[in-house]
């Protein structure tokens, strides 16, 4: 089992002992989605490699950053300000993003690699850039990067 996957019980029971329900409430929903993951995969039993789990503590983040732009739409901060707490906590189980420099090497090194010379490539690198970054950076920063590069 990953490291992370393994540090979300326990911090479940440090939830429960600290009475923070927020933190609580954000934790049995991302274990609830690892479960749901493994079952997909195949069965419960399945152990769901690093990758895995931060690919499923990215989608919770997502929602939870979805759901945080309809309560302000709809005039209520107060759940809001809930949703953008979840996604602090959760963004903890998160490896550091690279820096822009970092980034910017990276999707170098996936246009070197890929031997991408125009925006026909951008598949191609986008793949290898994403084999590179390992999960560390945004979706969208990276095709942002990508696209910038191959113009």
């Amino acid at each position: 089992m990953s490291d992370t996957a393994t540090r979300i019980p326990e911090d479940i029971k440090t939830a429960m002992r600290a009475k923070d329900t927020v933190a609580l409430n954000a934790l049995r929903a991302l274990k609830s989605a690892l479960m749901n993951a493994a079952i997909e995969k195949g069965n419960l039993s399945i152990v769901l490699d690093e990758s895995e789990v931060l690919a499923v503590i990215r989608k919770q983040i997502k929602q939870r950053v979805d759901s945080c732009e309809q309560f302000e739409n709809a005039g209520r901060p107060e759940l809001a300000a809930t949703e953008k707490t979840e996604i602090e906590i959760l963004s903890r189980y998160l490896p550091a993003a690279p820096g822009e420099e970092e980034l910017l090497a990276m999707v170098e090194q996936a246009v070197a690699d890929t031997g991408a010379i125009g925006k026909a490539d951008m598949g191609k690198v986008m793949k290898r850039a994403q084999e590179l970054v390992e999960g560390r950076a945004d979706g969208k920063l990276l095709s942002a990067a990508v696209m910038k590069r191959l113009s």
